[in-house]
């Protein structure tokens, strides 16, 4: 099994962050609230097993990403 944690640092790499995990997001079928969408089209098949590469499953079900975003200045974040 294997798991990335990401490090997103500074005003271009929170905004830059942000962009790739709402793209993680949709491409794993992850919603804005953690909650998978097991509506799948035909054409699209998802391996639900590489979820936990990118994100830890909460106790409530819900997934959180595996991320840390940073920076000095708090309206960034």
């Amino acid at each position: 099994m294997r798991e990335v944690i990401s490090l997103h640092i500074g005003q271009a790499g929170v905004q830059i962050g942000g962009v790739c995990w709402e793209l993680f997001c949709l491409e794993h079928g992850i919603d804005l609230k953690g909650c998978l969408n097991l509506q799948l089209d035909q054409s699209e098949k998802r391996d639900i097993s590489s979820l936990t590469t990118f994100f830890s499953e909460a106790a409530d079900g819900h997934y959180v990403p595996r991320a840390l975003l940073a920076d000095l200045e708090p309206t960034v974040v």
